[in-house]
């Protein structure tokens, strides 16, 4: 039996209490009410409720049109469904960087109107004044180092992050004070897993990773990727555990096939 599925609620104090007994935290991204019911009873540790919603529930090309208001839209969905899991709000492009009064506001605006239990925020050093106000104010906070995909236009692309020295010189020294300012958790994303591995072994605080090999605390995917549920995002570091596109694809044309032959409603599906 997992430490985790003895507890009736997940908190940061389980989240920690796995990292420091060993455990490996399960997390994955959901957006709506029917799945993250599925989710929740599944006995997932974390769900993110990630600003991928851009992607794969609106259908932009980055995570970076998505809206405040939509990601509380979102949010408020996934906490209705949810009565173990902690729930983690990607705090949106625009809505933290370079004011610390906003982005305190935003995530307020998160806690309160949706229900979740902590917010995530891209960056280190350039974030840690957000970091420190919005912590301050009793929410959680999960970092995010690596790839940051709300930097995109920043990068120019969506390679391997942190493979030369002062690139890796500086995650390592934004994980510490990420840690130092009081965040309960940090996303590495597409990182060597080496480098990963060094980061989490010198943080006290558990680490997530995605793309960064199996030497972190626990680990994330996006669910729709996951699920095969969308079959155009293919990196190295995806596992598909379902084809769900093929399988609901089939189902529908089937749907079809059954209405037109009129072979659905039957005798037994009708009323009398």
């Amino acid at each position: 039996m997992y430490l985790s599925h003895n507890v009736s609620l997940v908190t940061t104090h389980v989240l920690q209490n796995m990292k420091n007994k060993g455990e490996k935290i399960a997390m994955l991204t959901a957006y709506d009410y029917s799945m993250a019911k599925i989710l929740d009873e599944s006995n997932i540790d974390i769900i993110l409720v990630g600003d991928s919603a851009s992607n794969v529930m609106a259908g932009y090309k980055t995570t970076l049109p998505i809206t405040l208001n939509e990601m509380i839209y979102h949010a408020s969905s996934v906490c209705r469904a949810v009565k173990r899991s902690f729930v983690v709000v990607d705090l949106p492009f625009g809505t933290y960087q370079g004011n610390s009064k906003e982005a305190l506001n935003s995530a307020i605006r998160i806690m309160k109107e949706s229900g979740a239990n902590a917010v995530k925020m891209e960056g280190g050093r350039e974030i840690l004044e957000s970091v420190e106000r919005i912590i301050s104010a009793g929410i959680p906070v999960m970092g995010h180092l690596g790839l940051m995909p709300q930097s995109i236009n920043k990068f120019g692309t969506y390679i391997v992050r942190a493979k030369e020295d002062e690139e890796a010189q500086r995650l390592r020294e934004d994980a510490l004070l990420l840690q130092e300012k009081g965040c309960f958790s940090i996303v590495l994303e597409k990182i060597p897993a080496a480098l990963a591995t060094e980061v989490t072994q010198s943080l006290r605080i558990p680490t997530i990773g995605i793309g960064a090999g199996s030497g972190t605390d626990g680990q994330v995917l996006v669910l729709h990727d996951m699920l095969g549920i969308s079959n155009d995002f293919s990196p190295r570091f995806l596992r598909r555990y379902n084809n769900l596109y093929d399988g609901i694809k089939n189902s529908v044309q089937a749907y079809i096939n059954d209405v037109k032959d009129i072979n659905f409603p039957n005798e037994n599906e009708q009323y009398y």
